[in-house]
């Protein structure tokens, strides 16, 4: 039988203070209050999220107009999910960052933003490279008349 760890002071007090944060949720409904007031600065703050929810109406639109099937129609609802959750974290690391170093210029701070800049570049490309793959082929068959 093996000895579970003991728990010490500094682990209750922690969990203790996490309960008592002014940031912590009450409840699950306030929890979603928060995520959507993450949501609205992204919006109001950011112009790369107000373009990322641009694109994310006109792909789901042209999902309907090219008769996308479920699975496609999925494919670009979750591609949009990902890059607009990657611009929230880059948003976050990026207020996260500028707490930390105020305005001085760190290596480090460049590099953790830089980094969270370029994770979403890379979903965006991908997202690209799928937008082509599943509104090529029909888009191309109403270009040509064959619709």
């Amino acid at each position: 039988m093996s000895q579970q760890p003991e728990t010490t002071f500094s682990d209750v007090e922690t969990r203790e203070t996490a309960k008592r944060s002014p940031y912590a949720a009450a409840n699950l409904f306030v929890s979603f209050r928060h995520a959507w007031d993450g949501i609205v600065h992204g919006w109001i703050t950011q112009r790369n999220f107000r373009f990322d929810v641009a694109i994310a109406i006109a792909a789901i639109f042209l999902s309907v107009v090219l008769h996308l099937t479920l699975i496609e129609t999925t494919i670009v609802i979750l591609t949009i999910a990902l890059v607009m959750a990657l611009e929230l974290i880059n948003t976050a690391i990026e207020a996260v960052v500028d707490l930390t170093v105020g305005h001085s210029y760190h290596d480090l701070a460049k590099v953790a933003k830089d980094c969270a800049a370029a994770a979403v570049l890379v979903a965006a490309i991908a997202s690209i490279s799928i937008a082509l793959a599943l509104f090529g082929p029909p888009f191309w068959k109403w270009v040509m008349g064959n619709w």
